[in-house]
């Protein structure tokens, strides 16, 4: 009995191997599925229209034509977004500039920062960078001053709308905060510079929520799109009506994010709540107590837009409100070149709502809609294979194309100039 119990023993370890190599094989198949590794390395997908523009930036834009090298660990758009949520960029350098404040004609009190560019720029003319933040973003957020620090360095100035409500120790001077589409403090800021700066010329850059706000700006009026050499959008989602349901969904999370955005929305408002919600102030009529209470319970941001947000401009509905402060139905009345660009793998933005920038590439020669296979939600962190670069491929890219855009006008304004010359001495 000895002798065959000590025979036995052997095989305990052997079963004990088995189970631990099961359980290896099992995380390393869910970490590759998790974080996306068997997903390709490739160049991103373009959509345009045949042209001399889009042939000339295909060749002045690198980036464009390119394989992106994502980390490893970042083929995932969750961690990409995270990533950023967390820690916005790495590195984050502090650039200097100047607070500006500008009082609107219902009170409020809208404040940008203005940076001086730290080179001469590429083709050694003024150009000002005229940025419009994400939702609830500034300018002290570290993704915008790692774009504006690198913007600088090429020789642009930059002007950073801090949207009302959203920077700490600003208190609003009316009841009202910044919403989804409006475009007032913007135009406000592009207002000054253009006074200001008169012979400057203007390169529009929004993120996230501010890519709806700057194409719904340039979009309401020809006359907003005077001294603008061109646009670039990234991360919007064109349209909050047809997101307003996918944004419920748990389909990639989005419920989750809706939550975590809705909270720290609640936060910024409730830190307004005296302005907002005081009796000090005159609220929108519409505006009431029961919606501070509202507030307190929302869990969603459709939820607060129901609620306080689109009674800032006394919209009757949250389907009104959405209709019409994004900037779907004024896409096609941009005539400037029009940068449109998403991640394929951005969890807060459906895939379904991609198929209007496509749309609108496959139409308009003035439009380019540029989808990466990977970058999640203003992410787009890329570098060796554990530690992500400080500058980003959206830094680089939007320097990049802005620096293309700068050269196509000095060229047709010098084949213009060649032209006329040598019509004149005919």
């Amino acid at each position: 009995l000895k002798m065959s119990a000590m025979l036995e023993t052997p095989e305990l370890p052997a079963v004990f191997d088995g189970v631990k190599l099961a359980a290896v094989a099992a995380v390393l198949y869910v970490i590759v599925r998790c974080l996306n590794l068997k997903s390709p390395t490739a160049p991103p997908e373009l959509i345009y229209q045949d042209s001399a523009l889009a042939r000339f930036l295909l060749k002045s834009c690198p980036l464009l034509t390119k394989d992106i090298p994502p980390l490893l660990w970042v083929k995932s758009g969750h961690i990409q977004t995270a990533l950023y949520g967390k820690m916005g960029r790495v590195r984050s350098p502090h650039p200097y500039g100047l607070r500006k404040y500008l009082t609107m004609s219902d009170g409020a009190t809208a404040t940008f920062d203005l940076f001086e560019p730290q080179l001469e720029h590429c083709i050694g003319e003024d150009v000002t960078m005229v940025i419009c933040p994400g939702i609830a973003n500034h300018s002290e957020k570290q993704y915008i001053r790692t774009f504006v620090d690198y913007a600088q360095r090429n020789g642009y100035r930059c002007a950073v709308l801090n949207h009302l409500g959203a920077l700490p120790n600003i208190e609003l001077t009316s009841p009202r905060m910044f919403t989804y589409g409006c475009t007032w403090e913007f135009g406000a800021m592009v207002n000054y510079i253009k006074k200001t700066y008169p012979q400057t010329q203007l390169v529009v850059v929004g993120f996230s929520l501010g890519g709806n706000i700057v194409c719904k700006y340039l979009g309401e009026s020809q006359a907003n799109q005077e001294r603008v050499l061109c646009c670039v959008s990234v991360c919007q989602g064109y349209s909050a009506l047809r997101a307003q349901e996918t944004f419920m969904q748990w389909d990639q999370c989005r419920r989750f994010y809706n939550f975590l955005m809705a909270d720290n929305m609640k936060k910024i408002i409730l830190s307004h709540r005296q302005a907002l919600f005081g009796d000090n102030m005159k609220k929108p009529q519409s505006l009431s107590d029961a919606d501070l209470s509202k507030l307190y319970t929302a869990t969603s941001l459709m939820q607060i837009d129901d609620n306080v947000m689109r009674k800032f401009h006394g919209y009757s509905s949250l389907k009104e409100y959405y209709e019409e402060e994004s900037c779907l139905h004024y896409l096609h009345r941009i005539c400037v070149p029009l940068l449109l660009v998403n991640a394929a793998d951005d969890p807060l933005v459906h895939e379904s709502l991609l198929s209007i920038p496509r749309a609108l590439s496959e139409k308009r020669e003035n439009v380019m809609h540029v989808l990466p296979l990977h970058g999640g939600h203003l992410g787009f962190f890329e570098g060796s294979v554990l530690f992500p670069e400080p500058l980003t491929w959206m830094d680089k890219l939007v320097v990049q194309y802005a620096d293309a855009i700068c050269q196509w006008e000095k060229t047709k304004s010098h084949c213009s100039d060649t032209e006329q010359a040598v019509s004149g001495q005919e």
